[in-house]
């Protein structure tokens, strides 16, 4: 069978602020899915929550942007957004930008993933004779979240073993590399890993403007292990609405990356942009699924679940929640220790989110405000015109600068 995993994310309401969906919304979500299963549009599904997202992971073999799926997911936020305004809580249908999406909710508000694979387990199947998926929810942070881990887990051999060990991963990856900046449309690139390594890290390194949005296999160019979530909601609002909160469905064992490769970039706990109000720079903390932000500024939060998927498209009765082990007790420790030191530097230079990321926040307004009381000092002329009180447009350059000719000494070093 044609088999498509779908995750769709979104913030639609929690009480006393950004901290969790309420049992009442979550409910409402939960049982427009299960009417979903059960009249048979979805195969299976999970609902769970990443602080105050909630997230519906599904299957089924309706294929990738399907209208009648998206349209599901959509009238199930839309009715949990009903709930949360009834019981009055914060935020309710934040991320439900648009009146009626057309088609598929792409670009309406909710984050959103798909991935779309032939599923035929069983001993005769030598690519996939077992599918065990990792699905991935950040909370508090932006599309580029997943840059960093994601690549050390298929690029590097310091973290993927199977890099060395397994041939048909040794020939390595395809990553497909999303320009969030651009707002006409989905401007993408794709670089293959090994020999474009330094190409690939030059985008990804750039969290707030690049991120990843699929990756395939090299040796089965025809086999696809990764899809992310990459929508900017300021893109889709022209104002600060809350942080992208992505999600991520993640194919692995045999062929792809195991778990524990997947896992092991995660104890970075890498610094991103995100936090409260999501202007601060933060390291995430990898949290068990359905855990609340209840710590100081927002810490971003990532959760990892993983399940097997049988012959008919159903997840297994148990999942594994791979960041409640005890073992990453350590790691969110650190992480927390990591947060409360920058977040002691407060609004100064790394600590806070660079102006492009601010761009959609207040402090616009405040720098259009003082932009026409800046002075030259001392009279300077501007441009070679007289006068020292005529004020830049922002951005507007002073004009070149020649410097007067230096004396070199030894033909190397200024007098």
């Amino acid at each position: 069978m044609r088999l498509t995993l779908s995750i769709f994310k979104a913030d639609i309401g929690s009480p006393g602020g950004h901290t969790r969906p309420s049992r009442a919304v979550r409910s409402r979500v939960q049982e427009c899915v299960e009417q979903a299963v059960h009249t048979g549009l979805l195969l299976d599904a999970l609902v769970t929550h990443t602080g105050d997202d909630i997230a519906i992971t599904c299957s089924h073999a309706r294929g990738v942007d399907a209208a009648e799926v998206h349209q599901l997911a959509w009238e199930a936020f839309k009715a949990g957004t009903s709930v949360a305004q009834e019981r009055g809580d914060y935020a309710a249908g934040q991320d439900l930008l648009v009146d009626a999406p057309s088609g598929n909710i792409r670009g309406a508000g909710p984050a959103v993933a798909e991935l779309e694979f032939d599923h035929q387990p069983g001993s005769t199947n030598r690519v996939r004779p077992a599918e065990s998926v990792l699905f991935l929810y950040a909370d508090k942070c932006g599309p580029g979240a997943f840059n960093l881990p994601l690549f050390l887990a298929l690029a590097d051999p310091m973290y993927c073993g199977g890099l060395l060990l397994k041939p048909e991963m040794s020939r390595g990856f395809t990553f497909r590399i999303m320009d969030m900046a651009c707002t006409e449309g989905d401007r993408t690139i794709d670089l293959h890993s090994p020999e474009d390594y330094y190409r690939i890290v030059a985008l990804l390194r750039d969290e707030t403007r690049y991120a990843i949005d699929g990756v395939w296999s090299r040796a089965y160019p025809d086999q696809q292990l990764v899809a992310a979530s990459t929508s900017r909601l300021h893109n889709i609002a022209g104002r600060y609405v809350g942080k992208d909160d992505p999600v991520a469905i993640v194919r692995n064992q045999g062929i792809f990356p195991a778990p524990e490769e997947l896992l092991l970039p995660w104890a970075i706990c890498p610094y991103l942009t995100g936090g409260a109000r999501g202007s601060h720079v933060m390291p995430v903390a990898p949290m068990p699924i359905n855990s609340e932000v209840r710590f100081v500024y927002c810490q971003p939060i990532v959760s990892a679940i993983g399940c097997s998927i049988d012959a008919r498209g159903r997840f297994s009765s148990e999942v594994t929640d791979f960041f409640a082990d005890p073992l990453w007790e350590e790691v969110r420790r650190t992480s927390v220790e990591k947060a409360l030191s920058l977040r002691r530097q407060g609004w100064f230079g790394a600590a806070m989110a660079h102006n492009a990321e601010l761009a959609y926040t207040g402090l616009v307004e405040l720098y259009r405000e003082l932009e026409p009381h800046f002075v030259l000092r001392d009279g300077v002329p501007l441009d070679g015109e007289a006068g020292g009180d005529q004020a830049r447009a922002p951005g507007e350059p002073r004009g070149e600068v020649v410097a007067a000719p230096v004396e070199m000494r030894d033909g190397l070093h200024p007098a």
